[in-house]
């Protein structure tokens, strides 16, 4: 199976910024993207960037400018900078994989357990 663990949330000021990383393990047979999507209580889990195997990314237009996603694929691992943070910005961030996990199954997507932002002053 695919393990995603997330690390970097936190409490930080409006103005501030965190940097998140997102580490993925075990069986990964084809990666084709990673990226990072956030829920705030009572709305939806909403995309907010993701990276693709060539490297290509989108973001959500609304974090366009402050959020960088990049990533390190030695260590299967990707980053989440997070500049200028808001309050509105508070949500539990999720890191997420698309791939499959052998030759044998359906790509699809993979979860971490999430890591909590809160923007706050």
């Amino acid at each position: 199976q695919v393990q995603l663990v997330e690390s970097g949330g936190g409490l930080v000021q409006p103005g501030g910024s965190l940097r998140l990383s997102c580490a993925a393990s075990g069986r990964i047979f084809r990666m084709n993207s990673m990226g990072w999507y956030r829920q705030a209580p009572g709305k939806q889990r909403e995309l907010v960037a993701r990276i693709t195997n060539s490297g290509s990314t989108n973001y959500a237009d609304s974090l366009k400018g402050r959020f960088t996603i990049s990533r390190d694929s030695a260590k299967n691992t990707v980053y989440l900078q997070m500049n200028s943070l808001k309050l509105e910005d508070t949500a539990v961030y999720y890191c997420n994989l698309y791939g499959s996990s052998s030759p044998w199954t359906i790509e699809r997507d993979y979860w971490g357990q999430g890591t909590q932002v809160t923007v706050s002053s």
